[in-house]
């Protein structure tokens, strides 16, 4: 693994049962990029995110988030990443106000971060619900909430899990701005989406995931060369390395059956 990489991941394996979610996934992230991981449901990005932020352990392999280990120290790592989960979870008796500050409680920051909190909360147009329990507020304002969870410690590393879910059109545009200033400032971002155009304008490089293992990584030109198609969208490519994938899988099952016979 590369010695400067804010975030590696080695030979990732893990089982639910007898189903085998990741098999040997690996990619590594660095300072500056935002590393989009694409696949169809099921391929494993989430279960991927959650290893990476400490929220679930691996049957086998190692990931290090900025030099620590989310596998052996997942408090630490929480402490120094953003994370907006695919199924966001919220105190929804608390206040938006209320659930921010215990945020910021646990999180120990200064009562200088509240300027910075105040003009996330502007920018999502959610100051009028401050006081509203998070129960009655609607999924996409419920999104917001989450994300300025995420950002509002200013970490390093963020892992967002289909962030653009429930966004109106003005908040998405938002987002994304922040997502280009944080790389911009040195930071790095973990993105999942099933958005193939915001992958394609947004991420530095992408790793398409499929059963559980990366079949190809690279930059978007990276991976028009691979699949042969230097006109074609991201999603044409995704759907060709795929599809691709897929008649290898089946070739080698007939041979295997061939074998046997």
């Amino acid at each position: 693994m590369s010695n400067n990489a804010l975030v590696r991941v080695k030979d990732l394996v893990k089982y639910y049962g007898e189903v085998k979610a990741l098999d040997g996934v690996s990619f590594e992230v660095y300072s500056g990029e935002i590393y989009g991981l694409l696949g169809p449901n099921g391929a494993g990005k989430t279960t991927t995110l959650k290893i990476i932020a400490g929220m679930l352990k691996p049957t086998q392999g190692h990931v290090e988030v900025m030099g620590i280990s989310p596998i052996h120290n997942p408090t630490e790592v929480k402490r120094i990443i953003g994370y907006v989960p695919e199924e966001i979870s919220l105190y929804e008796s608390l206040s938006i106000i209320e659930f921010l500050e215990f945020i910021a409680s646990v999180r120990k920051l200064s009562p200088s971060v509240w300027t910075y909190v105040f003009t996330l909360m502007r920018s999502f147009d959610i100051l009028k619900y401050s006081r509203t329990p998070i129960g009655a507020l609607s999924y996409g304002t419920k999104q917001k909430v989450a994300i300025i969870a995420a950002l509002m410690h200013k970490p390093k590393i963020l892992i967002l899990d289909e962030p653009l879910r429930g966004l109106d059109a003005k908040s998405a545009k938002i987002l994304k701005e922040l997502m280009n200033l944080h790389i911009q400032s040195g930071g790095a971002i973990i993105l999942s989406t099933h958005i193939m155009d915001l992958a394609e304008h947004l991420c530095t490089r992408v790793g398409i995931i499929h059963k559980g293992k990366i079949i190809a990584e690279g930059s978007i030109s990276d991976l028009k060369r691979l699949a042969d198609a230097p006109q074609g969208t991201l999603e044409e490519i995704f759907l060709e390395l795929i599809r691709e994938r897929e008649e290898v899988a089946h070739i080698i099952e007939t041979i295997k059956r061939g074998l046997s016979e």
